[in-house]
């Protein structure tokens, strides 16, 4: 177990940071893009602030998957095996990330993002309402669960709207439908990369647990509107989250490239 002091203040500052987070995540994903500059900006190191960043998105995906369930929009026993392939594949994704690096993965994520981001904002039927399943059973678990799973434990951003993606896309979901099944398979991501940065020892505790209050309460706001406000909500949430997700990401791997070419530095 590693040990890191934040000052009172900071922790509260983190909190609120994690509530927002939770709320943004809860309707689009993309919250750890939020948290984890947050967490790097205490002084932690990387590896610190990633698993402690699992940590506190497990208040917010559990807390969304807990709301969803009890209101019967998801189904656990339908779910178990996209759940069982889902911990398979991120316990997998962050045993394999302590000893791979994710360059080339961070060259092709902006792609990936502003990729879902198009194709919401350029098909706006879609998600409107369930359309004809085109995947069943295992091979569903293991595109959605096992292979997003295992993205979401190697290096994680949007994983919750790459579980969404599949389930509008792959299940015919609609779009409110598709984001509340989303949310318990990103839990079940989230609980199993938690438990190997648990083992690695990694995790800060303390600030962890104050964060996961935060998202806990964040991401409850933000489910109640996913049924509320269903698409009208949640389509121009994911195309904008893409957006700046796509942005963050550009500029921190081409950052200075960037500010060369506007003539900044």
């Amino acid at each position: 177990m590693e040990w890191f002091m934040v000052s009172p203040l900071m922790l509260a500052v983190l909190f609120f940071v994690a509530m927002g987070a939770g709320f943004i995540d809860a309707l689009a994903g993309g919250g750890g893009l939020i948290t984890i500059p947050a967490l790097l900006a205490t002084g932690m190191s990387p590896a610190q602030a990633l698993a402690t960043n699992k940590l506190q998105a497990c208040g917010g995906s559990v807390s969304s998957s807990i709301y969803f369930i009890r209101r019967k929009v998801v189904s656990l026993q339908d779910q178990k095996l996209n759940i069982l392939m889902t911990l398979i594949g991120s316990m997998t994704g962050a045993l394999l990330v302590q000893h791979v690096k994710s360059d080339v993965l961070r060259q092709i994520l902006p792609i990936l993002v502003i990729s879902i981001g198009l194709y919401f904002l350029l098909m706006p039927k879609l998600g409107a309402e369930d359309r004809q399943r085109r995947l069943y059973g295992l091979p569903f678990a293991l595109v959605a669960g096992g292979c997003v799973g295992f993205y979401d434990g190697f290096f994680g951003p949007g994983a919750g709207s790459f579980y969404a993606l599949a389930f509008v896309t792959l299940c015919g979901f609609n779009l409110a439908k598709a984001t509340a099944h989303a949310k318990v398979l990103n839990a079940a991501s989230n609980l199993g990369g938690l438990l190997l940065f648990i083992i690695g020892g990694k995790v800060i505790w303390g600030t962890g647990f104050v964060m996961m209050a935060g998202q806990f309460i964040g991401a409850r706001m933000g489910s109640r509107l996913v049924l509320s406000k269903g698409q009208k909500l949640i389509r121009p949430m994911i195309v904008i989250v893409s957006a700046v997700m796509s942005a963050k990401l550009l500029f921190d791997s081409h950052g200075t490239e960037i500010l060369h070419w506007l003539g900044i530095a």
